[in-house]
């Protein structure tokens, strides 16, 4: 009698988050996720019963917390200050590190440059590609002027003997390019879907794990900049690393999205040469060299990246438009909060905004992401609505609330400090600075504001009659909320 085939279980599964449901539900029912793509069928993985031994450590003994010492995990500083920044002192030893980004801005760039520095140290590096051929690879070494001792290359995208040649070559460092060409054959499902991505990415987490050595996996992105694939290869790996770069600028920036092992919002800015990426040290120097002093619509603004206080250049462009919407395009600033911004302005500062076109933009290709920078971007639309530029030396440093008023911001000092290294003579703060024991800068003259609309008189100086009285019959009205 012939044996009865075993039944294929299935399960339906969200694309983005990889939540599973037994039945079809039609779009994912996960908390906090919001895909509008229904739920995808897809088959189980094959039972691992007979699952090798290389992936997880046998017979791992429970331990007391107290009882580890962290003397045998330190982590592998790099050659690289900005790397070694973002990552929070090095890779740690058994650590998974996704690194994404859009095509062509440099991921497999880093991590060739990664893998010479470790095996400039001695240390075997394997380095997985199942996209180029290990010709094509040593093209870019040659480029970058490495020999490529000490790095084995491995084209292989069946991740079971991709882990078989990790355990035979037990090297000190693990590199994948990329995560989405891998594929098991125990997953009926082709390479870079949903299933494939999870299970692929959590047989590198347990081999890393178990044999304590770090696995660096390039990931792509999709158009919207978001990480391909499901949302719980974020959740496995212990670093999420995005590189950063427009088209036709040289700089990258390296940024956190998440680190178990130290801060996400630290940053590292690379510059892009014939050489590979090599660092940049004082990128606000770097950005204010290309700066002219009078220009119109240019506000400085200094910003923090975790630890380090950054100068940059807030952008703006206003034009009058016939069209009964006006374009608001913002490059580098959060675009809703450009909105709001514009209308306070337009609000509580006088500042005729509603018929003009806004462009914002951060200079070099740097994001703004915490709400200091917001006076600095009103400044700057202030000075390209009436074409007056601000005074020469000035950055502009606050929060804007709704009402017009302007709020306290932390790190103060170390703000001022970075204004006074670069030679600034001014700074434009929120009143409520004045009453806290600054350590101010002798060099540094501060200036301070309770509202908007005496932050724009500050810093454009005294009002002038005509086409540029954006203050004319309200020259005395600094209360909150008023109206022009």
């Amino acid at each position: 009698m012939p044996r009865p085939r075993e039944r294929q279980n299935t399960v339906f599964m969200c694309q983005e988050c990889g939540h599973e449901s037994p039945r079809w539900m039609g779009f994912c029912p996960a908390p906090g996720c919001r895909s509008p793509l229904p739920l995808k069928e897809v088959s189980e993985p094959a039972a691992r019963n007979g699952a090798r031994a290389w992936l997880e450590p046998a017979g791992a003994p429970v331990q007391e917390l107290a009882s580890l010492s962290l003397q045998d995990q330190r982590r592998v500083e790099l050659a690289s200050g900005e790397v070694n920044r973002v990552l929070g002192g090095g890779l740690v030893p058994g650590s998974v590190v996704l690194l994404a980004g859009e095509p062509g801005v440099g991921k497999s760039t880093l991590l060739l440059q990664i893998a010479q520095w470790i095996s400039s140290r001695g240390q075997k590096v394997l380095y997985v590609s199942g996209e180029e051929s290990p010709h094509q690879i040593k093209l870019r070494s040659d480029r970058l002027g490495f020999g490529g001792q000490g790095v084995f290359l491995l084209a292989e995208t069946d991740v079971d003997q991709l882990l078989q040649q990790m355990e035979e070559q037990q090297p000190a460092l693990a590199i994948v390019d990329s995560i989405q060409t891998l594929y098991t054959s125990e997953v009926p499902s082709g390479p870079g879907s949903v299933v494939q991505v999870r299970e692929c990415g959590l047989r590198l987490m347990r081999w890393a794990k178990g044999r304590n050595v770090p696995v660096l996996i390039a990931g792509h992105v999709t158009k919207d900049g978001a990480l391909a694939g499901p949302r719980v290869l974020e959740h496995m790996v212990d670093v999420v690393m995005y590189l950063e770069g427009e088209d036709l600028n040289t700089y990258r920036i390296l940024r956190n999205g998440k680190n178990r092992f130290g801060s996400t919002t630290e940053i590292g800015v690379f510059e892009m040469g014939s050489r590979g990426l090599a660092e940049v040290d004082d990128p606000s120097r770097v950005l204010l060299a290309q700066r002219h002093e009078d220009a119109v619509g240019a506000a400085l603004a200094p910003v923090m990246e975790g630890t380090r206080p950054l100068l940059l250049e807030v952008q703006a462009l206003t034009a009058p438009t016939q069209l009964p919407a006006p374009r608001r395009v913002a490059n580098g600033v959060d675009y809703n909060r450009l909105l709001m911004l514009a209308a306070v302005a337009s609000r509580r500062a006088g500042l005729d905004l509603g018929g003009q076109d806004i462009i914002v933009s951060v200079a070099g290709g740097f994001r703004v992401s915490e709400p200091a920078a917001d006076l600095a971007v009103v400044l700057a639309l202030a000075s390209s609505l009436y074409n007056r530029p601000l005074g020469p030396g000035l950055a502009a440093l606050g929060e804007v609330g709704l009402t017009g008023e302007l709020r306290s911001v932390p790190q103060m000092e170390r703000r001022l400090a970075e204004c006074s290294r670069l030679g600034l003579t001014r700074c434009v703060l929120p009143q409520q600075a004045a009453g806290r024991k600054l350590d101010q800068p002798p060099a540094l003259a501060l200036s301070f504001a309770r509202t908007l609309r005496q932050a724009v008189r500050e810093a454009l100086g005294p009002p002038q009659r005509g086409r540029n009285a954006w203050q004319a019959g309200a020259e005395d009205e600094d209360d909150l909320g008023g109206q022009n």
